[in-house]
């Protein structure tokens, strides 16, 4: 279904004039017709000109009413679809005050549908006339769309809980109206299952021989150090799926990453054991870099000369030193070195 701009004069103005005139003119005239032909005990009759007064002012009454029906009004970033027993006839886009066809009803399958911040689309809710006649209109603002928290497993098989946050709008009133049963609900259901795609190309963490981006080469990717390129691609992916709805994706990001409950305390501790080993290793490597010069200041400015079963002690002690996690205790010899 292809967009039109339903071209119309936004003569809402006017016409709200003219019906308020009529108005004003025809409800006095009626109701002092109809008194005068209430009062038949006082043998008071009206005449044939009378009667076809009344008639045609009842008429115009009805006529009136109906009028009152052709009444639009839009706010900025607000679209009205609308159809004539059941044909699209075009979109009202620009803000303003309208007066369309009255048999013309505005169409919008998603109203009552609402978007949370911080949930998955919400049930639909009874509303009021007014609310049901506000809610047709199509919003053509950023809204956001937040899902629920979803268990994924990563390409390990590691299962994750994640969710993201969706940037998005409507571009096409008459795709996202007729394309689809309710583009509000698709749009959620199409983040779901992208997010479950895109998540289960890339580990939770760095890991050795995985592909994420599909050249056949191993690389760093992963959801914890590539947010930024893992947001991107999911936003292609919807951008992607939702684009026969008339849905433009302007931004996607993710909100919350974490472990599953399940296996969260066992890999907490995999990140310890690892952090450990790292800081371990860089202890080390400081240590024997502080021993190799101090025997290289001994030996340089001759302050003692060391034999190699000395400068082995000596090394064991440094290292002793200087790796442990304790304060050593120093022990002072006071007898010969030899």
């Amino acid at each position: 279904m292809k967009e039109k701009i339903y071209t119309t004069k936004k003569a809402g103005g006017p016409m709200l004039a003219l019906i308020i005139a009529i108005f004003v003119l025809i409800v006095p005239v009626t109701i002092i017709l109809m008194g005068m032909a209430g009062e038949l005990e006082e043998d008071v009759d009206l005449n044939g000109v009378q009667v076809m007064i009344l008639i045609v002012a009842q008429a115009v009454l009805i006529v009136n009413c109906f009028l009152c029906a052709g009444l639009k009004k839009l706010n900025p970033n607000e679209a009205l679809v609308l159809t004539f027993f059941g044909n699209y006839k075009g979109t009202l886009k620009e803000s303003g005050f309208y007066f369309v066809n009255p048999l013309c009803s505005a169409f919008n399958p998603a109203a009552g549908t609402k978007l949370r911040q911080s949930d998955d689309v919400g049930a639909r809710k009874t509303a009021s006339s007014a609310e049901t006649v506000s809610s047709k209109k199509i919003s053509l603002k950023r809204m956001t769309l937040s899902n629920n928290k979803q268990k994924i497993n990563d390409c390990l098989g590691n299962p994750i809980e994640i969710s993201i946050a969706v940037i998005w709008r409507v571009v096409d009133t008459a795709k996202a109206v007729f394309d689809v049963d309710n583009y509000m609900e698709y749009l959620s259901l199409q983040c779901d299952a992208a997010l479950r795609d895109i998540v289960r190309l890339y580990p939770y963490d760095v890991a050795p021989n995985v592909d994420t981006t599909g050249d056949g080469h191993a690389d760093e990717g992963s959801l914890r150090g590539s947010s930024e390129i893992v947001a991107r691609r999911i936003k292609e992916e919807i951008q992607a799926r939702v684009a026969e709805a008339g849905l433009e994706v302007l931004e996607a990001r993710i909100t919350d990453l974490s472990y599953a409950p399940e296996i969260a305390a066992a890999m907490l501790q995999r990140q310890q054991a690892s952090a450990v080993v790292d800081a371990r290793k860089l202890i080390v490597d400081g240590a024997v870099g502080m021993v190799q010069m101090a025997l290289e200041s001994l030996s340089e400015n001759k302050i003692v000369e060391l034999d190699d079963e000395r400068k082995a002690a000596m090394v064991s002690n440094l290292l002793v030193v200087l790796c442990g996690n304790h304060d050593a205790q120093p022990v002072v010899n006071s007898g010969s070195l030899y």
